[in-house]
């Protein structure tokens, strides 16, 4: 849930015949069972973003990588005020805040990191 509400995402509906995802995963064998995840852009533009859990063991670091655009088109403090404001929203939804990278650097950016890719 975490990436809906960073990107004003929202869940899609449930495969037709259920009247619920709850009802679908139900369906699947217990070790698939809530081990997907899906959001996509309410206007149905933008990625579809898809987290699925996987039987093989972790070899190296998983990584993934999310550019959250804020402030397109301002600079100088105004950029670094709609950061700070986007940087927040965020700590409330629970990433944690790494650094907020010089200005002069075009765009000024803000790293974060989040907690738990599954949700």
């Amino acid at each position: 849930m975490f990436w809906c509400a960073v990107l004003g995402y929202v869940i899609p509906p449930p495969p037709p015949g259920f009247d619920s995802w709850a009802d679908f995963d139900r369906t699947l064998p217990q070790e698939r069972q809530g081990s997907m995840f899906a959001c996509e852009a309410p206007s149905g533009s933008g990625p579809r973003l898809f987290f699925q859990r996987v039987p093989e063991s972790k070899v190296v670091k998983n990584r993934l990588h999310l550019d959250v655009r804020v402030g397109a088109g301002l600079i100088g403090q105004e950029c670094v005020e709609a950061l700070e404001a986007e940087c927040a929203r965020l700590v409330a939804l629970g990433a944690i805040r790494v650094r907020l990278l010089p200005a002069y650097r075009s765009p000024c950016m803000c790293e974060m990191t989040e907690l738990d890719l599954a949700t």
